[in-house]
């Protein structure tokens, strides 16, 4: 094997089980990393049990967990990885995935980790400022509020942190919240009361646009956040966008991948 064709990046998302939003969100960043890497050669793993196990019973489809990426590479005669995630927050997967790439780190030369989405306070603007490009035409009198997954992880203090430094850009009209944590739906009504908006655009905060970005944030069921603002008296439109769409997020893990690199 030629030396530039040692070296491979693995890019570990959770994962999705629908396939539409899957190319347009993680197929894109492996696209864009791949472009970033070309004498690397590049590898998928997914970290979600439940997807995975979905896509093989229902698609025959077997996609690697992070175990069987790093065993794959080994046989392939890879020497340095660089593992790169797509993972939104330094939360509960990404603590899994190092300790399961680390348990091959003697079968390598090298492995390196990427950061998360959100690591640092940097980071933090420059998602924000991904988000502000995406939705730029928003007008100042509509809120956008976005719904992050949320964790019992001790990282899921970023969110609150999000919401506080996207008022302190000067983006008053953008909101956050989570489905499983802090800030909560409730929370959120609260704040979008006090702002009195014409209109409330509900997108997610997450790499794809999966379940939750279809039924917990745009469902139809009372107690989807859609369901919920209507009720409470708003005009609502959700955007099942997922965060991997957008080439300033794309931008942000590539960035990471080559700092791993550097």
């Amino acid at each position: 094997m030629s030396e530039d064709k040692k070296n491979a990046v693995l890019v570990v998302s959770f994962g999705t089980s629908y396939e539409e939003t899957r190319k347009v969100t993680i197929d894109a960043i492996e696209a864009s990393i791949a472009q970033a890497f070309p004498e690397h050669k590049i590898y998928r793993a997914w970290t979600s049990k439940m997807i995975l196990k979905k896509l093989k019973n229902r698609d025959n489809i077997h996609i690697n967990n992070v175990t069987e990426a790093m065993a794959e590479m080994e046989k392939d005669g890879i020497r340095n990885v660089i593992v790169q995630p797509t993972h939104v927050i330094n939360g509960i997967e990404n603590d899994l995935m190092i300790e399961d790439a680390l348990a091959f780190k003697d079968k390598f030369q090298s492995i390196s980790f990427g950061n998360a989405l959100l690591t640092t306070e940097e980071d933090n603007r420059r998602v924000i400022e991904a988000i502000h490009e995406e939705f730029k035409g928003l007008p100042e009198n509509h809120a956008l509020v976005l719904m992050g997954h949320g964790t019992t992880h001790h990282a899921n203090a970023i969110y609150a942190a999000l919401d506080y430094t996207m008022k302190d850009m000067g983006y008053s009209n953008f909101f956050m919240g989570t489905v499983e944590a802090y800030p909560s739906m409730e929370t959120i009504i609260k704040k979008i009361q006090s702002f009195h908006p014409e209109k409330v655009h509900l997108a997610p905060f997450m790499i794809v646009a999966g379940d939750h970005a279809r039924n917990d944030m745009a469902g139809d069921e009372p107690d989807s956040w859609y369901s919920q603002f209507k009720k409470a008296g708003f005009q609502v439109e959700p955007c099942i966008k997922g965060l991997g769409e957008y080439p300033g997020i794309r931008e942000i893990l590539v960035q990471h991948a080559k700092e791993a690199s550097a």
